[in-house]
């Protein structure tokens, strides 16, 4: 009998805890649905000054992640990072530029991507003298990627790691973030820009209807399995012959 109540017990928590996960699942969703609404505001909102020094130590990936943005400055062509990419155009680099704007600190742009054969300074265009960039704000990628981490010394970079990137070049004053530019007016350009990635998977409304579903037929299964064991010892007590 005890080891039926410990059964009996086990279920109800396991129940408990698979319909509290399908719970969780739904607030994800509400979550999920609110930062993609966040997000496509930002990415169609005219553009805004960036975050300058005063505004570092706040920024956020909740609150700023994807912001349009829009600044001027000169490129310092001489410190280009490149970054190894895969996209839709296939494997490559991100040509990061730190971009010496004119309220005076730096902010690393990603002006877009590049093939391996367009990697040397004089197979992608460089943009010289003042210009304006507009893209969205990105916070920045430290470590590197799973198992394969930035190597600075080698010059082999697998994420936009902002402040190593900047310690590499020897640069100061550098914002926490990076630009991905927005295409140029030239679509045949190298570097590539525009190629930002916006997809936010929202698969939790199914997620959550797994949970309740094997809850359901936990719970169901274990009903039923009670009701009938009960139904027998009911039959049997009500027919004594039976035991013979």
């Amino acid at each position: 009998m005890l080891a039926r109540w410990a059964l009996f017990g086990f279920v109800c928590l396991t129940v408990a805890g698979l319909t509290a996960l399908g719970v969780w699942q739904l607030e994800r969703r509400v979550w999920k649905l609110d930062l993609i609404a966040r997000v496509n505001a930002r990415v169609h909102a005219a553009p805004v000054a960036p975050p300058g020094p005063a505004d570092w130590p706040a920024i956020s990936t909740a609150k700023d992640e994807y912001l349009r943005v829009r600044l001027s400055g000169r490129f310092l062509n001489d410190r280009e990072t490149f970054v190894q990419a895969l996209t839709e155009l296939g494997p490559g680099f991100w040509v990061l530029a730190p971009l010496k704007t004119d309220q005076g600190f730096v902010v690393l742009i990603n002006r877009g991507f590049v093939p391996p054969a367009r990697r040397a300074g004089a197979e992608h265009d460089v943009i010289s003298g003042e210009t304006s960039i507009t893209g969205l704000l990105r916070i920045s990628e430290p470590k590197g990627r799973f198992l394969r981490p930035n190597d600075p010394k080698a010059g082999r970079w697998y994420s936009r790691d902002v402040a190593a990137i900047a310690a590499a070049h020897g640069l100061t004053d550098v914002a926490p973030y990076f630009i991905d530019a927005e295409a140029g007016a030239n679509p045949a350009a190298w570097p590539r820009g525009g190629l930002t990635v916006l997809s936010f998977p929202n698969n939790h409304l199914i997620y959550a209807l797994t949970w309740f579903s094997l809850a359901l037929l936990l719970a169901g299964g274990t009903l039923y399995n009670v009701r009938e064991e009960w139904r027998g010892r009911h039959e049997a007590a009500a027919d004594p012959g039976s035991r013979c």
